[in-house]
């Protein structure tokens, strides 16, 4: 992953844990499961997700939507509740012990799996600790979270939106989506209870409280398209031995208050988990509030932060209300590390993702990428007429809204979906991005639009690497990346993450014409080469003849673009 990973996947690892929950002498009523974040050791305080405690509240999930409510104590849940955490040894196991201790696999399913007993005990150099009972001190959530998501996902939206643990599809009840829907912003704070395998391995604790400290990062440290490292447990407590921990790299996309967005990919069971920064490293962000969500019924292909410090801050507060003399518990929640630098929907990242704006064209809008101060490339499908208005609304340094025309829109048989506009005042601030002249298969890129959410909460930042470059002739016509693209991101700016250089302009991501199913992280981009010319010379001269050109693409171009497999020879007629 990268030296600068090294010191940040050690503390997420060592403060990844599985919490699991049951009913006590109800072994047929199930289990449920999430990711955690370990703070402290000694004594043990884990924060974790609050959905799975939603079957054990005496009131009912509508507790967790009473006007208000930041906190709930943890006799808000019934009296057979069982909990235990699960965690990796941080001491290192001398050769063989681990094998000893484990001598198969975790649990039963795991066998169903088809591996050989004791291999995942051979591949993971730390042993599992035993699962250790704990106590559940308070449930928790941020006020601000909910208000920003009632803001984006709640009103009108709120029927395109889908956040549960499953498919749109899959069966799931009214009354458990509901209460999945209630938790979302809900976490839970826990107290493990030292066991008597613990108190024997005086050894093994001594290293464990040797661990690297978690600290937080501020709201507002960490900028938007910055690098982000995901640890959680995918399918929460189902053979922890293989899936226990398991990381998964991205950036932060956007940004609304503490509600934050990754495209870090995320399972089931990774709620709770912890998402750590590179810079400071290893600094906790956030923890995971819904790994998956759909939008009309199409996977977004991103995943649903809430960001740690402003948790904390309501556990400090709630510690102090709830357990008179907790002053040594909150003591021992992470600290803050580093000042804030700001809002963080100010803060677009990059300064590169800053020429990204939106382009509305009556009741269509898409992105867009200012070229000149006074220039912006869109797609056609987004402007399709000439001498169209449009309103070009940039977010940076202030937000402005300037009005403008569609100077140049490609023909409908053209294979490139191009539309340019002239605005009438200069997008002052705004940086002219420098056009790549290559292309480098393999190279780390950034996807900049307003995908999802349009105007609401500023671009989007998506990662992702150059997966193919496709010539014509010798002559780059199209780039494929694995950044996720949705819907609304038709015409921003495709750049190097490395360089900042513009590659392309976002045309389109794949849908599968049978089911009707759309592929985030399957796109396609115009390359910048095939347009730059033309732009160079409308921009200096005032003339679309190089922008005509491109209505006039050859055969092969068009088959490709199409994405279709050109045929061997030119059919022959046989009369």
């Amino acid at each position: 992953m990268g030296r600068q990973w090294g010191p940040s996947m050690k503390v997420a690892e060592q403060a990844g844990c599985v919490v699991s929950a049951s009913r006590a002498g109800q072994p047929d009523a199930g289990s449920w499961s999430c990711s955690g974040v370990i703070l402290s050791r000694s004594p043990g305080l884990v924060l974790c997700h609050g959905g799975i405690f939603t079957p054990f509240l005496r009131t009912g999930s509508a507790a967790l939507t009473r006007t208000g409510a930041t906190f709930l104590p943890g006799d808000s849940c019934s009296d057979d509740l069982r909990l235990h955490v699960q965690w990796r040894s941080t001491a290192a196991s001398p050769a063989g012990r681990a094998e000893q201790e484990l001598p198969g696999l975790c649990t039963p399913q795991c066998a169903s799996l088809g591996l050989e007993p004791g291999a995942a005990s051979r591949a993971r150099a730390r042993p599992l600790q035993p699962p250790r009972p704990a106590q559940l001190l308070l449930l928790l959530s941020c006020p601000a979270f909910r208000s920003h998501f009632a803001r984006l996902f709640g009103a009108e939206a709120a029927e395109q939106w889908h956040f549960v643990s499953s498919a749109p599809d899959d069966a799931v009840s009214e009354e458990e989506e509901e209460d999945q829907l209630r938790a979302l912003g809900w976490f839970a704070l826990l107290r493990v209870r030292p066991g008597a395998a613990a108190a024997a391995a005086a050894a093994t604790v001594a290293a464990e409280r040797r661990g690297p400290a978690v600290a937080v990062a501020p709201l507002g440290t960490v900028a938007k398209g910055s690098p982000l490292l995901a640890c959680g447990s995918p399918f929460g407590a189902f053979c922890p031995d293989i899936f226990l921990n398991t990381l998964s790299r991205g950036v932060l996309s956007n940004a609304a208050g503490p509600l934050l967005l990754t495209d870090a990919r995320c399972l089931p069971g990774t709620e709770g988990g912890g998402v750590f920064a590179a810079r400071p490293a290893g600094a906790l962000v956030a923890l995971v509030a819904a790994p998956l969500c759909w939008k009309a019924r199409e996977w977004v292909g991103l995943t649903l932060l809430c960001a740690a410090a402003p948790l904390l801050q309501v556990a400090r507060s709630a510690l102090a209300r709830l357990h008179p003399g907790s002053a040594s518990l909150s003591a021992l929640l992470p600290p803050e590390v580093g000042a804030p630098r700001g809002p963080p929907l100010r803060d677009l990242g990059p300064p590169w993702a800053a020429a990204a704006v939106l382009v509305e064209c009556g009741t269509v809008w898409g992105s867009g990428v200012a070229v000149a101060p006074r220039l912006v490339v869109t797609c056609r499908h987004v402007a399709p007429r000439e001498a169209t208005r449009v309103l070009v609304h940039s977010a940076t340094p202030k937000n402005v809204a300037i009005w403008g025309r569609v100077v140049f829109a490609t023909q409908e048989t053209s294979p490139y979906d191009i539309a340019v506009m002239s605005l009438e005042e200069d997008l002052n601030g705004v940086p002219t991005p420098v056009p790549a002249e290559h292309f480098h298969e393999g190279e780390p890129v950034s996807v900049v639009g307003f995908g999802v959410f349009g105007q609401a909460c500023g671009p989007s930042v998506t990662s992702g690497i150059l997966s193919a470059v496709v010539h014509v002739d010798d002559t780059p016509v199209m780039l494929q990346t694995t950044c996720a693209v949705h819907g609304g991101s038709s015409g921003g700016p495709l750049f190097s993450t490395r360089s900042g250089d513009l590659l392309g302009i976002v045309a389109s991501n794949t849908r599968d014409n049978n089911t009707g199913a759309t592929y985030p992280h399957l796109n396609f981009s115009i390359p910048i080469t095939v347009l730059q010319p033309a732009l160079q010379r409308y921009s200096q001269t005032g003339d679309l003849g190089g922008l005509r050109e491109l209505d006039h693409a050859t055969e092969p171009v068009k088959v490709v673009w199409r994405l279709q497999r050109p045929l061997p020879e030119v059919p022959r007629s046989k009369l």
